[in-house]
């Protein structure tokens, strides 16, 4: 997830950006899915995994949110250039 975080930084374009932050969305949506898998099959003891898994899902709402934005603006631009034309 971090790696991807980090290539959706260097992304060249805003298109690009958002492609590869859906990315990353998807990663750490996986990281949830296998704490709560190895939750659900009493492979963690309790108290093992609560933090690691709040904190995934609250990254996973702060990329939500990043890819969110990053469309909004990318559609005001398209929009700005529609008009312009």
């Amino acid at each position: 997830m971090a790696a991807n975080y980090r290539a959706a930084n260097l992304g060249q374009t805003k298109r690009g950006f958002i492609s590869k932050l859906s990315i990353v969305i998807e990663e750490a949506d996986e990281c949830i899915f296998w704490i709560e898998f190895l939750e659900e099959e009493n492979l963690l003891r309790k108290g093992a995994y609560e933090e690691v898994l709040a904190e995934a899902r609250e990254l996973t709402s702060i990329f939500v949110a990043s890819r969110r934005t990053a469309q909004r603006s990318l559609d005001r631009l398209s929009e700005a250039e529609k008009n312009e034309s």
